[in-house]
């Protein structure tokens, strides 16, 4: 096996070591029951991604500067350090106030990209030899492990379905007065677990059933999103914008027909192109030969249809996968537009605090690089115990929505969640 030993932080006596493993299949089953931290796409076997344990730093941050502030302790932090190999997990509030954003940076990283794995330890030099054979036996114990979630019991959400639903048809009448133009608003429900939940068990459950999707886990915020906010890579840059929403039917020809119908919808098309327009603008400061389709591509998900846009360009500037993050959040995806308009409405009629549910979520690397979701398809762990879930889903509201269908689409999405913890 490959190795590379590399002074961390001198000051503070920690060490990296980086070493090459067999290729793992399922990063997601090396998690343990109590939790760690994932940001895994890919079906077993074909994975892309990092998962972690244990924690060398934790810090948060509120307000409208937690992504400055991040971004600084980030920078701060890698630079005591050398190399690349460690890297933080990142998820962040929705609004300013209220909601806790977070950075942990794992004390064992297993990444796998392009098809090799490997193993990274973070711990004072004197610990470090035992921590790497530790984290090795994890790995493979873990895979051998009978995994449960139990059995849930749910409960209405921060307000009832029917003053939800009602809410929607406010805010179209405030749309079809021309004070804005589309609003996302959130509906949350709870789930109660029989016993406390295996963090690990739902994330392969949620991976397998939506593989095309980001699983994460960060500081007790799970799921699945299918909504990539910005990937850097050296000058690339990508981002994958999600608007416009039909469910799945078990006919075929039937599931078709939807999709058909969702690309001929003015509805849905409108609502997809303020989302497109706010995404372009906001990474045109930072980017050159953007490449925006003119026309969205059906993404076909296990529970619903997408229209979505893959946005493409290259860096003209330094700045970081975070800085690229804090430009686009929020995106008209997930907030409206105009933004600060549909924020007041959201604010106004939700009823509810987002927290870190539809804030940017995943991980960044100290030279800049990383990829970070939209926190969609989530569940947040309410209590220490990891018995209580607040499940989310959002609907994006446009003039032609209405409250009845709304509460249809929210259901269709709350199904993500909810399949992986039934069956």
């Amino acid at each position: 096996m490959a190795m590379t030993t590399l002074a961390l932080v001198p000051d503070s006596g920690l060490h990296v070591r980086t070493i090459d493993i067999p290729h793992i299949q399922n990063l997601l089953q090396l998690l343990p029951a109590d939790g760690g931290l994932a940001w895994v796409q890919g079906e077993p076997g074909n994975q892309d991604g990092a998962v972690g344990w244990g924690c060398i730093d934790r810090v948060e941050f509120d307000g409208p500067e937690r992504f400055s502030r991040a971004q600084k302790w980030w920078s701060t932090w890698c630079e005591q350090s050398f190399g690349d190999s460690a890297i933080a997990f990142a998820s962040f509030a929705f609004a300013s106030e209220p909601g806790q954003s977070v950075l942990v940076v794992p004390e064992v990283i297993v990444r796998n990209s392009a098809g090799k794995s490997a193993l990274t330890v973070i711990a004072p030099k004197n610990e470090i030899e035992y921590l790497v054979d530790q984290a090795l036996s994890q790995i493979q114990n873990a895979q051998k492990r009978e995994r449960d979630i139990g059995t849930v019991t749910w409960h209405e959400g921060s307000i009832p379905v029917s003053n939800w639903q009602a809410n929607v048809d406010k805010a179209v009448v405030r749309i079809n007065r021309g004070e804005l133009d589309k609003v996302v608003l959130a509906r949350d429900i709870f789930a109660n677990l029989s016993r406390s939940l295996d963090v690990g068990e739902l994330l392969v459950r949620l991976n397998n059933r939506f593989p095309d999707c980001w699983t994460f886990a960060v500081d007790g915020l799970v799921g699945a999103t299918p909504e990539l906010l910005v990937r850097r890579a050296g000058e690339s840059v990508t981002s994958r914008i999600l608007a416009g929403t039909v469910r799945r039917s078990s006919n075929l020809h039937r599931d078709d027909a939807l999709a058909a119908s969702l690309l001929d919808s003015d509805k849905d098309q409108a609502e997809h192109e303020y989302a497109v327009q706010s995404v372009q603008a906001a990474l045109a400061p930072h980017c050159t030969d953007l490449t925006v389709p003119t026309e969205p591509f059906i993404l076909q998900l296990a529970n619903v249809q997408h229209l979505a846009t893959d946005i493409t360009g290259q860096l003209a500037d330094n700045v970081s996968a975070l800085v690229l993050a804090a430009s686009l959040h929020p995106t008209a995806a997930v907030c409206g537009t105009p933004t600060e308009r549909a924020s007041a409405l959201i604010t106004e009629l939700e009823g509810m605090s987002r927290n870190r549910y539809a804030g940017p979520v995943g991980w960044i690397t100290t030279n800049g690089d990383g990829e970070l979701g939209i926190a969609l398809r989530c569940a947040n762990i309410e209590d220490r115990e990891q018995k209580t879930l607040r499940l989310f889903a959002g609907c994006g509201i446009v003039s032609g929505s209405t409250g009845v269908l709304e509460v249809a689409e929210s259901n269709a999405k709350f199904s993500a969640m909810r399949d992986a913890l039934t069956q």
